[in-house]
């Protein structure tokens, strides 16, 4: 694959370092004439100086036959621009974009960013893993459908334990596939199987109805 990387600084020049082990055609750009050297010293010249923002430089880099465009530089906006430009003017099947805001989420996904990639929220769902009591973990996210899976964890002490799922007013569209029951194998739930302490009971779920789906679930 031909991917574009705007961004040299430290993420920039790891993920490239990777992505050229795997065996992709690799090209970043970066504004920072010194990035720019100290990138083509250590894995050849692949770093072209320019601002990943404007349409000339990403005409020059051959963007049109890019497979994918990711905006990693330190500045929000620099990174939603790049991908816009890319995506509209440049056709690229996918764009990736790191934010440092996680309020910029929403609006990157509805100006039409592929992907992105909050360093914030990852640390905050590797925290959410380690604390036992932690109301809902993300695990994947069904763009296409506007859908989530989701993980909610029934604490002792739930106002649900004991209660059928067809009992619990679920949001509306709201599925129950899996629940991983500790001590036993995870089990596909029928709308009479009982909720108990200690259950996980993954969902697929829109992402407006996480704090109605927690509150059913987990009750309060």
């Amino acid at each position: 694959m031909y991917i574009i990387i705007v961004g040299g600084g430290r993420v920039g020049y790891y993920l490239s370092k990777s992505l050229l082990d795997e065996g992709h055609e690799i090209l970043i750009i970066e504004k920072n004439a010194d990035f720019c050297e100290t990138i083509n010293d250590e894995l050849g010249s692949i770093c072209y100086r320019g601002d990943g923002c404007e349409a000339s430089t990403l005409a020059q880099v051959g963007t049109g036959r890019a497979d994918m465009l990711v905006a990693v530089t330190g500045d929000d906006a620099d990174n939603l621009i790049a991908c816009q430009v890319a995506k509209h003017k440049f056709k690229v099947p996918r764009t990736i974009a790191r934010i440092r805001n996680p309020r910029n989420e929403v609006l990157f996904k509805k100006l039409g960013v592929d992907v992105t990639i909050s360093s914030t929220n990852v640390i905050l769902e590797q925290i959410a893993e380690e604390v036992p009591t932690h109301p809902l973990i993300h695990l994947h996210e069904i763009r296409d459908k506007g859908l989530e899976i989701v993980e909610v964890k029934i604490p002792q002490g739930a106002t649900t334990i004991g209660k059928a799922i067809k009992d619990i007013i679920l949001p509306s569209g709201t599925i129950i596939p899996l629940i991983i029951r500790k001590s036993q194998k995870p089990l596909i739930p029928s709308p009479n199987t009982i909720l108990m302490a200690e259950d996980q009971v993954v969902a697929v779920t829109e992402p407006k109805a996480e704090d109605v789906l927690r509150k059913a679930l987990r009750g309060g």
